[in-house]
């Protein structure tokens, strides 16, 4: 059921143009027609802006995103996915079938929990010269367990015919596979998943190669 909200100014998202969770809030704000401003936080220039204590004030956890939204500030992309979806118009992101929303839950989980935070930036920076094995092994180990479940619950997209949180996370996770020099061919469900999902135009605009603090080396 949505409820009814006065939406008080244009969401502000703080984040980074390659960063997985910013872009996870990215794909659903283009999904639900929602117009916003972005911040640029740089992990890289200055040492890391999100290390900066004006931002701790935004994000304690001193990541990325951090989403302003109606007199509020939230700080973990899937809280900020449920919540755009819980107030504002515009296709579902979880299904009203408590099954289905229940398999869209678990596949984000798995991915935004099980394997994404193995190869953040934080984590990569501590692991050092072997982060490129590091990152290829957790996420090829994710994708590992991530195929079989995909293969029960897919229709046209993850869980199903309709676009979900699920395939939200899903594309930033295959993008950051191919960085990692992981082969996706082994998993053909996900593959064809993201072959299908990165054709439509909410995560065309949402890509990394189009924002505005994106390297002029990396723009499409």
């Amino acid at each position: 059921m949505q409820l009814s909200f006065v939406y008080l100014a244009k969401p502000i998202l703080h984040g980074y143009f390659r960063s997985s969770c910013s872009w996870r809030v990215r794909i659903a704000f283009a999904l639900k027609g929602i117009e916003y401003d972005q911040v640029p936080v740089n992990l890289i220039k200055d040492g890391g802006q999100q290390l900066a204590e004006e931002y701790k004030t935004l994000n304690p956890m001193r990541q990325v995103p951090a989403v302003e939204i109606d007199g509020i500030t939230l700080s973990q992309s899937l809280a900020v996915i449920q919540y755009i979806d819980e107030t504002r118009p515009g296709p579902r992101l979880l299904p009203a079938d408590p099954k289905k929303r229940a398999q869209v839950r678990m596949i984000s989980d798995l991915i935004a929990s099980g394997i994404q935070p193995l190869q953040n930036l934080y984590v990569i920076q501590k692991i050092g010269a072997e982060k490129m094995q590091w990152s290829h092994h957790f996420i090829d180990r994710g994708f590992e367990a991530l195929e079989p479940i995909l293969k029960q619950t897919a229709g046209k997209y993850c869980v199903g015919d309709e676009i979900s949180m699920a395939d939200i996370c899903l594309v930033p996770q295959v993008y950051n596979a191919e960085r990692f020099k992981v082969d996706v061919g082994k998993f053909p469900t996900i593959k064809r998943l993201h072959q299908t999902l990165t054709e439509i135009e909410a995560f065309k605009v949402s890509h990394p190669s189009c924002q505005p603090d994106t390297p002029d080396d990396l723009r499409a």
